[in-house]
């Protein structure tokens, strides 16, 4: 019949036979392979807040604003200028953080106000309606 020259198996990576004396124990057994780091997160555009922010504590139309800066963040950000979204991003944290610390301070205020004023509102009252219907 005919005979084949090639061997039917795949076809073997030629190997360096070991130096005489050598056993596999004198070589490295590890492999050092460089992996890239990485890529950075994106910066946060602080969408979901500046939209609470804008819908429930409005200060000022701070909430407004950190909404437009916070669009403006997640457009440079799906444009690749992570340099511009961070930007846009971290002015938008900041309007929200002072809407927030606004709010606060105005319910803090608000809560003084009722707790220092409420009896004197109520005595007003009373007194207005009992000299508009008299005595009850």
């Amino acid at each position: 019949g005919m005979e084949r020259s090639r061997p039917l198996g795949p076809a073997l990576p030629p190997y360096e036979p070991l130096a005489e004396g050598l056993d596999m124990e004198g070589l490295p057994r590890s492999t050092v392979v460089s992996v890239e780091p990485p890529p950075p997160p994106p910066p946060r555009d602080h969408l979901a807040w500046s939209l609470c922010t804008t819908l429930y504590a409005n200060i000022c139309c701070l909430g407004f604003m950190a909404l437009v800066f916070s669009v403006k963040s997640r457009d440079r950000k799906v444009l690749g200028d992570y340099s511009g979204a961070l930007s846009y991003g971290s002015t938008a944290k900041y309007l929200n953080i002072t809407a927030l610390l606004l709010n606060i301070f105005l319910v803090i205020l608000l809560i003084a106000l009722i707790a220092s004023g409420t009896i004197v509102m109520v005595n007003i009252f009373n007194q207005e309606h009992q000299s508009l219907f008299g005595p009850t």
